[in-house]
């Protein structure tokens, strides 16, 4: 299945390229101080689009496809809701 996924810094999208594999990570919208810790969502995905930008958003995020099982893609659509998201290369 795939998953568009809005990750919060858009320099960090323009490194990726189709079939590289990430971690992605969320970091629950809270003032600092708040107890909330970041938590891996999805371990693994792999990138299948990495669609041109043809906006600037004010805050600062673009847009990456994964493609994950349809759970994941559930736990990453609730996570971008309530989080900002963020991906490490595997």
């Amino acid at each position: 299945m795939s998953a568009p996924v809005r990750i919060a810094d858009a320099a960090t999208v323009r490194l990726l390229r189709p079939g590289d594999r990430v971690d992605v990570i969320a970091a629950p919208d809270s003032p600092p101080g708040g107890g909330s810790e970041a938590r891996v969502v999805a371990a693994g995905a792999r990138v299948a689009d990495v669609p041109r930008q043809d906006e600037t958003r004010a805050d600062g995020g673009a847009l990456v496809v994964l493609s994950v099982p349809r759970s994941t893609a559930a736990v990453l659509a609730g996570a971008g809701v309530t989080s900002r998201l963020a991906v490490t290369v595997c």
